[in-house]
């Protein structure tokens, strides 16, 4: 991994002499770093502020506000107070002020006058350790976006899963559960009502009429329709039920909470009443009136001996509605 180009080092030089300022410039010139220089305390915190330094060579001697005064407010600033702070002193050999400055925050000294060698040698030392940060930086920067991308990547492809899982089980046009899905949900209800003794009911819908929709105003009109009569059909069942659209003009209800004959037949002739009202459909942007009805065949289910399997009870409630049918249509029959 190479640094980014445009990170460059940057070292603040300090320092209210403007000669000692013209010296340093000339040492640090080799030095691969862009050298910005303060001739006060005020200054220096101020460029602080505005650029992230590898280094700050901080004179000690100054009026108004002192290179100590100056380190010590650094190191309270909390974007600055990593920033490293080498002191330019000619009381390097005082221990007083030696503890002083690193008390202040100082991370090493150099004593006036200034030997290059020594000086360049320091110098090196950090700016390799904030090239060293920075890499280290760019890197969990990298990694950061990396994650962030493995986890839109994870997000993207459960979200397809989910989708693929749903439109294997889901009719496409209604978006209500299809054979496959409503065989499950059969099932199961059979056998929790063969576990704890209960009942429920299968009501098995054919359309009246749906075929001269169809022919007369063509298959748009049509999927309208089956769109609408999927859609009041779950506004008039509960929650614990299951509306499936089978296949065509074909759709089925699980009534999990109908426990009698009666119940069932109550529930599914207000399903029959809401499918026999008007519709108001829009195709292309014309409006269509429809009418169509509905035949219901109802059975419940059974537990004995010789009581219902799956394929039993669907065929009871299929020969149900051919007998609602057969019967003149628009109308419920519960199975024997």
């Amino acid at each position: 991994m190479s640094l980014n180009p445009t990170i460059r080092p940057k070292i603040l030089v300090v320092d209210d002499t403007p000669a000692n300022l013209v010296a340093m410039r000339r040492l640090l010139a080799r030095a691969e770093a862009d050298v910005y220089e303060a001739e006060s305390g005020n200054e220096a915190l101020a460029l602080c502020l505005d650029h992230q330094f590898a280094l700050v060579l901080l004179d000690v001697n100054m009026p108004e506000m002192d290179g100590f005064e100056v380190a010590q407010l650094i190191a309270e600033t909390d974007q600055l107070r990593e920033t490293p702070i080498i002191f330019v002193t000619a009381a390097y050999g005082d221990d007083v002020n030696r503890m002083k400055g690193y008390t202040s925050g100082a991370v090493d000294y150099i004593a006036k006058p200034i030997n290059d060698v020594i000086l360049q040698s320091k110098v090196r030392v950090f700016l390799e350790l904030y090239r060293a940060r920075a890499l280290l930086q760019q890197a969990l920067d990298e990694l950061s976006v990396r994650n962030e991308q493995l986890t839109s990547e994870v997000a993207e492809r459960t979200r397809m899963e989910e989708l693929v899982r749903h439109q294997a089980t889901h009719d496409a046009l209604t978006g209500l559960p299809n054979r496959v899905l409503f065989r499950d949900r059969l099932l199961a209800a059979i056998d929790q009502a063969n576990g704890d003794d209960t009942s429920f009911g299968l009501a098995y819908i054919d359309i009246d009429g749906f075929k001269g929709v169809n022919d007369q105003h063509g298959h748009g009109a049509g999927d309208a329709l089956l769109q609408a009569i999927a859609s009041r059909l779950g506004a008039r069942t509960r929650g614990s039920d299951t509306v499936a659209r089978l296949g065509g003009d074909e759709f089925a209800v699980l009534l999990n909470d109908a426990s009698d004959r009666e119940a069932a037949l109550i529930r599914c002739q207000a399903l029959c009443d809401a499918i026999a009202e008007p519709y108001t459909l829009t195709v292309q942007g014309e409006r269509i009136s429809a009418h169509v009805g509905a035949s219901i065949g109802i059975a419940m289910f059974t537990r004995d001996p010789d009581g219902d399997g799956y394929d039993r009870l669907v065929a009871r409630a299929d020969t149900a509605m051919y007998d609602a049918k057969r019967g003149g249509k628009n109308r419920c029959v519960m199975a024997d």
